[in-house]
């Protein structure tokens, strides 16, 4: 009996998300330049640098570390990691994520002051940006809910370099809170991308151990353009393309 050949998966190899980072030079309170604390709940991120340079500033119950950041550098972080970049000249990035880009799709919680991640509603309202307003408007509004991230991210840092392990865990808390009602959306994504890139390469593999190569036949070509360009991001500018399946 003929077996039908396993489809290909259509997105980016694993299902994984990029796009293209020109890291704000905005100075924050501290002096330091560059974009907005944060960590993803279920991604791993990875940074591909490709012009200028500058840090990254991670923090986790391990404690804080600086990993600089220049041309060919690669650099990737688990879920849980708070990180903020720090631009010292023309960073410019090429950012991978996983689970078909999820990080720019949801998976983020800033680093606000525990007032403003009490509930979602509130979160939402300190971290949106005007959907209808000005250039100028929307870069303040980047800039202010920057500025309120790297306050609550000197805050946790502090903590933890002192011993006090608590802050860092209550906004643990407050974040999985936050994304909670999200959750069943973020599956769906997971299934459809990372979720079926693997199930493929598994068919396939079933495929070519019975001497069934017939799944080759179905080989394509894709080739996409940023679907928008210079957006505002947590961290700076971003070129984004549709890569998914």
């Amino acid at each position: 009996m003929h077996t039908p050949a396993p489809d290909a998966y259509d997105g980016l190899p694993g299902g994984i998300g990029v796009s293209r980072l020109r890291v704000y030079d905005w100075p924050a309170a501290d002096g330091l330049r560059g974009g907005t604390p944060h960590l993803h709940l279920t991604c791993t991120e990875g940074y591909a640098v490709v012009g200028g340079r500058g840090t990254v500033h991670t923090l986790t119950p391990a404690g804080f570390r600086q990993t600089p950041l220049a041309p060919g550098a690669l650099v990737w972080f688990t879920p849980g990691t708070i990180h903020r970049l720090v631009n010292e000249g023309d960073l410019t990035i090429h950012v991978l994520m996983q689970n078909s880009g999820l990080p720019e799709a949801g998976d983020a919680v800033l680093t606000l002051p525990p007032h403003l991640l009490a509930d979602p509603a509130t979160y939402r309202a300190a971290v949106a940006l005007p959907a209808d307003g000005t250039e100028q408007a929307t870069e303040n509004a980047a800039r202010h809910r920057r500025d309120l991230a790297v306050e609550g991210f000197a805050a946790l840092r502090a903590a933890t370099e002192s011993g006090d392990p608590e802050p860092l865990a209550a906004f643990h808390r407050a974040a999985a809170a936050l994304v909670r009602p999200l959750t069943e959306a973020w599956r769906k994504r997971w299934q459809t991308g990372a979720a079926a890139s693997a199930a493929a390469t598994g068919a396939q593999l079933d495929a070519l151990a019975r001497g069934d190569a017939s799944h080759l036949a179905h080989a394509r070509v894709r080739a996409e353009q940023p679907a928008e360009r210079g957006r505002f991001g947590m961290c700076g500018r971003l070129d984004v393309y549709e890569t998914g399946a």
